[in-house]
């Protein structure tokens, strides 16, 4: 378990990307990695991204939103960004952190039916599961 790189993926809200994304990477490659996910302005974790991610067999019910000063002080081998504001006012204080950035649409902007904010939140699931399939090839 020591040799596991540290990971913090952050988003604005840290309550649909940057959630998925934590429960995407512990799921798939929790043998290799420890992760963490935080948000510039937290809020809650969205029901919907809980529910996409339940599809296919990964829990994010006990997940819940943090803010990126939670993790101040705390070194990490990786600083994922998955939303430009992110990007933007990403902390300093990671030190030696690889950064890595990609946007990726926010899935809870989408308005309209059920089936249709599911659709965009299973989209965005993929995404990043594809995204992270490739991680940490993708320097």
């Amino acid at each position: 378990m020591a040799d596991r790189k540290r990971v913090l993926i952050l988003c604005t809200g840290n309550s649909a990307r940057s959630q998925m994304a934590e429960g995407l990477l512990r799921h798939d490659a929790g043998d290799r990695f420890t992760v963490e996910s935080a948000g510039t302005k937290p809020s809650t974790v969205r029901p919907e991204a809980i529910a996409v991610m339940k599809e296919i067999g990964v829990d994010i019910t006990s997940h819940r939103s943090k803010h990126v000063d939670e993790f101040a002080g705390q070194n990490f081998d990786y600083v994922l960004t998955v939303c430009d504001n992110a990007k933007e006012s990403c902390p300093v204080f990671f030190g030696e952190a690889t950064r890595l950035h990609h946007s990726f649409n926010d899935p809870a902007t989408v308005e309209g039916t059920e089936e249709k904010r599911l659709a965009a939140f299973r989209q965005i699931r993929d995404e990043l599961r594809s995204y992270l399939n490739s991680f940490p090839k993708a320097e």
